[in-house]
């Protein structure tokens, strides 16, 4: 099985919710991409963002968000470790690495324990330079808007004010280094 085969084996073809999946990944993908080319220096391997990217999001489906055809039982904000379960089942532990420590910045284990997030206790912060590259891009495209046109940088910093300043400062940092 290939990362591509994950998203066949959980997303029925024709649709609404693997038409926004894929909508959205490949614009993350896009763009994820496009930063790893503009900055040859970081080595970041770009089969790996190719193929974490369109998977990164495999989770949602078992999450309760009707305004993207999400009709599962958990939270949304969950998205993300039950990726990393399907993705790690799969046999991809990089990957699944990916799909857990994308939302937002990332989530550190003290803000999971304060807000009371119903998510495991450990950090979800992005670590290599593909994660980071791929939860920047992230940030840029939503799936509950136009799927394909990414959000401003103030937009962005503006949503993240709400979860706090690490979280602007993360995302400014990531500006200076990516853009």
């Amino acid at each position: 099985m290939n990362p591509f085969d994950i998203i066949n084996k959980y997303y029925p073809e024709s649709t609404p919710l693997r038409e926004i999946l894929i909508t959205h990944s490949e614009a993350v993908e896009e763009m994820a991409i496009a930063i790893a080319q503009k900055h040859p220096e970081l080595k970041a391997d770009l089969q790996f963002i190719k193929e974490a990217s369109l998977i990164h999001d495999i989770g949602i489906f078992k999450t309760d968000a009707p305004g993207i055809h999400c009709h599962g039982t958990l939270p949304y904000i969950c998205h993300g470790y039950l990726g990393f379960e399907i993705t790690n089942n799969e046999g991809f532990p990089k990957h699944a690495l990916v799909c857990e420590r994308h939302t937002g910045t990332g989530l550190s284990k003290e803000e999971i324990i304060m807000q009371n997030l119903p998510l495991p206790h450990r950090d979800m912060m992005p670590i290599s330079i593909e994660e980071k590259i791929i939860c920047f891009a992230d940030t840029f495209f939503s799936k509950s808007r136009e799927l394909k046109t990414p959000k401003t940088v103030t937009e962005i910093q503006n949503s993240l004010t709400r979860f706090g300043e690490k979280h602007v400062d993360q995302f400014n940092e990531w500006c200076h280094l990516f853009l």
